[in-house]
């Protein structure tokens, strides 16, 4: 299609390797961060634990039964040594169930939640994400039961932590994982490209071969040291420029056999017109002769035209079947009043028979034979066609009684021009038979018949596959 753009199979082969790499390493980079992330919680939150339990050994209580009251005296010192760096900051609120403060940071929010079936740890702890002045915290809730001698109670305390070690330590994995992985696709896809470049010279060696041959050349393509998977190409298209060769070496030879085989007909016609002017021979004998050089150029024409249209009939797709049988019924029909003409003992026998081929050739491939067996036949002599299937061929025999010709001129007759002796005809009806039989897998030939030592008569025999 005009402006459609040709797809580099180097570009697919990157694509088809380098996209879905990118893909599970993006994946696999981002799963890695989130369980370095989990980590990261995991180590930090036992940091916030601790610190609730470090709150939870300055809380008592005073009283007894319903008058217990919960009391802390938490120093201001206490959770210097669980901040990790200057960066970190910690904040706390001690406060009963019922959410009274007890020490702390009374803006601080009061905890609502509830304490998961399974705690991570052997406490009645929870932890959640929420913010602290503006700032987002991770907070650890502890419900620290608080005895004494004369009462008990449950006291709740909070601990929150900012976030900025944790999202530094988060980042700083993350650009370490990042960097590891840039530098394993980078190494991948060099190591994806050097092995497409060579696995690929191969089709770009082919290809500058195949561009700076001349437009004659068309030698097989040797490539032995070639791919596995480029022989089965480098065949076909070995194969098909034979083929080509053949094609164009035959077109060749069909051009300058007809452009010789014309120019004589229209010489002869030329100097018979010039003849009948002059008055050199009467103007009856003269039309005549000029009629029957017509007859034969025309003849010649046909049959070149016959030629030429078996080979493209062989280009075309799969011929449908053809009843042999009924086409060389209609030929014999056709010809009837030339084998009426010369007075001849004609005998037709065919038997059903069903062939793929092209109707056009098995009806030429007939014509052919009949009328040669018709020419060369004598008057009042034998003309016999018979169609038999046999061993999964079809076998076309015609039968003539005339004087034969000798087994060194039957392979020649088989060539374009090559006509028998007297040149009555044009040296083609045999060349189009071969052709046609060929193009059908089958093969023709000339036999001569002998009778006590006396020739009899010649059969033309075509057998075909079935």
């Amino acid at each position: 299609m005009k402006g459609a753009r040709t797809r580099s199979l180097r570009r697919q082969l990157l694509a088809g390797i380098l996209i879905p790499l990118v893909l599970i390493v993006g994946f696999n980079t981002w799963s890695l961060y989130r369980q370095a992330l989990g980590a990261l919680h995991t180590a930090y939150d036992r940091t916030l634990l601790a610190s609730a339990k470090s709150l939870g050994d300055w809380i008592d209580v005073q009283g007894e039964g319903d008058a217990a009251r919960l009391q802390a005296a938490v120093p201001s010192a206490v959770l210097e040594a669980f901040e990790a760096d200057l960066h970190s900051r910690m904040a706390y609120r001690i406060s009963t169930r019922q959410g009274v403060l007890l020490s702390g940071y009374d803006d601080l929010p009061m905890w609502r939640g509830e304490i998961p079936m399974q705690p991570p740890y052997a406490a009645l702890v929870d932890f959640y994400d929420s913010s602290f002045r503006g700032e987002p915290v991770r907070m650890a809730v502890l419900l620290q039961p608080v005895a004494s001698t004369r009462g008990r109670a449950v006291a709740v305390v909070q601990v929150a932590e900012t976030l900025e070690i944790r999202h530094a330590l988060a980042r700083s994995i993350l650009w370490n994982t990042l960097a590891r992985q840039a530098a394993l696709i980078a190494l991948i896809a060099g190591t994806v490209i050097w092995v497409v470049q060579r696995a690929t010279r191969p089709v770009r060696q082919l290809s500058h071969e195949l561009r700076d041959r001349p437009e004659d050349d068309l030698r097989p393509i040797a490539a032995p040291a070639a791919p596995r998977e480029l022989q089965p190409l480098i065949a076909a298209t070995n194969q098909h420029m034979r083929r080509h060769g053949e094609m164009l070496a035959s077109q060749q030879r069909f051009v300058r056999d007809a452009s010789h085989q014309l120019r004589t007909p229209l010489a002869v016609l030329k100097a018979q017109v010039q003849s009948a002017r002059r008055g050199d021979v009467p103007p009856a004998q003269a039309l005549a002769e000029i009629e029957d050089t017509v007859d034969r150029a025309t003849r010649l024409a046909n049959q070149m035209l016959a030629l030429a249209k078996v080979a493209q009939v062989r280009q075309q797709a799969e011929p449908v079947t053809a009843d042999f049988d009924a086409v060389v019924r209609d030929v014999a029909l056709d010809l009837a009043p030339l084998i009426a003409e010369r007075g001849l003992d004609f005998e037709l026998q065919a038997e059903p028979v069903v062939l793929r081929a092209h109707e056009w050739m098995l009806r030429e491939l007939t014509r052919n034979l009949l009328h040669n067996a018709v020419r060369h036949s004598p008057r009042g002599g034998l003309l016999a066609i018979r169609l038999a299937q046999a061993d999964g061929q079809a076998c076309l025999t015609v039968s003539d009684s005339g004087p034969g010709i000798e087994p060194a001129l039957a392979a020649r007759l088989f060539q374009p021009f090559s006509a028998g002796e007297g040149g009555s005809g044009t040296g083609l009806g045999l060349a189009i038979c071969q052709e046609i039989v060929q193009s059908l897998g089958g093969r023709v030939e000339l036999r001569m018949r002998r009778q006590n030592g006396r020739v009899t008569g010649l059969d033309a025999i075509a057998t075909l596959p079935l």
